[in-house]
């Protein structure tokens, strides 16, 4: 029998269970968002499991901003780290284990909170990439099949059981799920002629 890996501590892991007050923190994060960003964005998302109702979650807010282009987003970059935002210096890589470890399609910049301010990420992805769209259509596909949001939420729990102290091993046990997820969510998306939901903040007509 294989026994799991031995990962080292780190930060605790924490799940919630869904907190009625993170939609209302993300629009007010978005705006401070938009306020620093101007016309350098085309719209900003709230996605991650603090985006879908009744699913528990770490208390951490994940945030995309959608770009024209990643080559063309250091004006993006600089005003938000003048507005405190951190890191968003390079290229880093989403992973799904059908696309190359590189993929332009899994490309990103990844920041920050402030110094002292409760944790976000923020994911800046170029439009149209299927990074892009996968962080919508997981939001939108959980948020609509309550027995797979319920099942994703008892594996969270699970893993945060095994791993308490150890957010790589908490996300060693998820990884896979994001994968078995993604072919569901895009047979689901076909059946239903999926959109992404309309709240996402418009900010070029």
């Amino acid at each position: 029998m294989s026994s799991l890996p031995i990962f080292a501590s780190s930060r605790p892991v924490v799940v919630l269970p869904y907190q009625v007050e993170w939609p209302q923190e993300f629009s007010l994060l978005a705006q401070r968002i938009r306020d620093a960003a101007g016309q350098n964005l085309l719209e900003i998302n709230h996605i991650g499991s603090t985006a879908v109702p009744g699913l528990c979650a770490k208390n951490v807010l994940d945030v995309q901003l959608q770009v024209v282009s990643l080559a063309k987003a250091g004006s993006l970059i600089h005003q938000l780290r003048m507005a405190g935002f951190r890191q968003g210096e390079h290229l880093v890589y989403d992973i799904f284990h059908g696309l190359p470890d590189q993929s332009p399609e899994l490309e990103k910049l990844y920041m920050r909170e402030p110094v002292g301010e409760r944790r976000i990420h923020i994911h800046i992805r170029e439009k149209g990439r299927f990074n892009t769209r996968y962080a919508l259509l997981f939001r939108d596909y959980l948020r609509a099949q309550a027995s797979a949001r319920a099942e994703y939420g008892e594996l969270k729990l699970r893993a945060a059981a095994l791993f308490p102290d150890s957010i790589a091993g908490y996300l060693y046990v998820k990884e896979p799920i994001f994968h078995l997820l993604y072919y569901a969510a895009d047979l689901w998306a076909e059946q239903v002629g999926w959109k992404p939901a309309d709240e996402a903040y418009q900010l070029l007509s």
